[in-house]
């Protein structure tokens, strides 16, 4: 794609803590952006192997051709250039007036702070590389930062964050802020209390504070039904809100790897989490999402990960996007019994899951019980019709598995009577390719491996008499049926993404 095309990207890390903490982190030019990993968890003992992931800060300017731009520090470049290019990497650097160790003052931070500078530079890269809008990208805190600006900082200053801004994607941010499932609310409490170490700013009162546009500013403070990861939608009564559907939440659910503190933060959040923040409280309701198997930082991280740049990438410069849903699912509405679907998405020529959610991971789909008809939303994807694996002419190969998951409940524990372990009561992958058509087979029907399997026959047809959207039905193989129902499917719809 031409460099023109590129928007300006902006990233803004996360919490660093006390001020040794701070003073760490300004020691980095990039804020850790250009951080980098060599371990990855594969295979069915989940043990550590090799695997060289660059950062995502190199790998932007490998295979997207973005460009550092500092001459001494990115605010001389900026001061010293009329004009900038707006393949362009930049990092807000909202620590540095916080540190020691410049010999000034440090000046105690505030998150609507950052969200002014980051304001300032936005409209500074705008101005300098004639980009109508750029991207901003945030790992934890940094997500917080982010939503300050689009939620109070510009709609404060009278102005539609939309006009600025086109794509936000964010690492593990706690957007719900952070609890614990242990203490029975005490550790929050405390924290919220004293301060400590300015971590307060994850607490629901102070989040209340820096997410509000003054209009909506209740004086008697934060209402009792108000919930922080929650962002009101972009409509006739809210015109000037960020879209949801432009914002993009990586969540991990690896608390294990996560050693800050010896292991005691992960112990504390619990094992639905990344080790900090628990998944619940990592993703926008109504932004799109992956799961990963990631923890929130280290050497299994979110940011230094392949999973973690893959994902950016296609949801920044990605041409299509994908929502794979489980059409009409009728699951036997049986009185104890819970219905549980586990998904994978994968992409040929990858050495990662793109997105996961199972039980293993405390994150699977729940399924309806009412025993009426549902779509349950498995998974969107974003694409990009220009990626495949080096040197090949075939299709763009694509592989969803789909497992089915019972539990049943006798007297509010669970029956193991008839219980399998670790078996589904259905489990297939169904193996999507793009070419000059679009071909699905369940890897069930598939004869041999499915590296050797060739599509043939029609491909699907366009079941969407709208412009734009490309919607196709694909049945679930007769075994899947007594469970989810006759008329059950895997619906793919497409439409284009900018």
């Amino acid at each position: 794609m031409p460099d023109e095309t590129r928007l300006p990207i902006v990233y803004v890390r996360g919490f660093a803590g006390d001020t040794e903490g701070i003073d760490k982190t300004v020691k980095d030019p990039f804020y850790g952006f250009n951080e980098g990993s060599t371990h990855v968890r594969v295979g069915a003992r989940n043990v550590p192997s090799f695997h060289q992931f660059e950062s995502p800060l190199l790998r932007l300017i490998l295979d997207e051709n973005y460009k550092i731009l500092v001459e001494g520090g990115q605010d001389a470049y900026l001061d010293s250039h009329e004009s900038i290019p707006s393949n362009s990497i930049w990092i807000l650097r909202f620590y540095d007036v916080s540190a020691t160790t410049w010999g000034a003052e440090p000046k105690k931070f505030r998150i609507e702070d950052a969200a002014a500078d980051l304001l300032i530079l936005i409209d500074k890269l705008r101005e300098k590389s004639g980009a109508t809008h750029v991207h901003l990208v945030a790992h934890s805190m940094g997500g917080l930062i982010c939503r300050c600006l689009l939620q109070k900082v510009l709609p404060d200053a009278g102005r539609d964050p939309a006009d600025c801004v086109d794509k936000v994607f964010t690492y593990g941010s706690p957007h719900g802020g952070i609890t614990f499932d242990a203490g029975f609310g005490l550790f929050e409490r405390v924290r919220d209390a004293t301060g400590l170490n300015g971590a307060e700013v994850f607490g629901p009162e102070r989040m209340y504070e820096y997410l509000t546009p003054t209009a909506d500013h209740d004086p008697q403070g934060r209402p009792p039904d108000w919930r922080a990861r929650n962002m009101p939608e972009r409509d006739s009564a809210h015109p000037k809100v960020f879209p949801r559907s432009r914002i993009f939440c990586l969540v991990g659910t690896n608390p294990k790897d996560y050693d800050v503190a010896f292991g005691l933060s992960s112990a504390a959040v619990g094992a639905h989490s990344d080790g900090l923040v628990q998944i619940e409280n990592a993703y926008v309701p109504g932004a799109h999402r992956a799961f990963v198997h990631r923890s929130h930082s280290g050497r299994y991280g979110l940011v230094n990960s392949e999973e973690g740049y893959q994902n950016l990438r296609r949801f920044l410069f990605g041409d299509r996007k994908v929502e794979a849903t489980l059409a009409d699912c009728r699951p036997p509405s049986t009185e104890g019994t819970t219905w549980q679907a586990e998904v994978r998405f994968s992409v040929r020529g990858l050495p990662i899951v793109m997105h996961e959610q199972t039980a293993e991971h405390w994150c699977p789909v729940q399924l309806p019980s009412s025993g009426d008809p549902a779509d349950v939303p498995l998974t969107t994807a974003f694409l990009c019709s220009g990626l495949r694996p080096h040197g090949s002419d075939t299709t763009m190969r694509y592989a969803l598995q789909l497992r089915i998951l019972s539990l049943r409940e006798q007297s509010g524990f669970l029956s193991f009577g008839d219980h399998l372990e670790q078996t589904a009561d259905f489990d297939d992958t169904l193996v999507v390719d793009i070419g000059e058509g679009t071909w699905a087979a369940w890897n069930s029907l598939i004869p041999g491996t499915i590296r050797s399997h060739e599509p043939s026959g029609t491909s699907l047809q366009d079941e969407d008499a709208r412009a734009g959207t490309w919607v196709a039905n694909i049945p679930l193989p007769a075994s899947a049926q007594p469970i989810l129902g006759e008329q059950a499917r895997i619906r793919l719809t497409v439409t284009r993404w900018t």
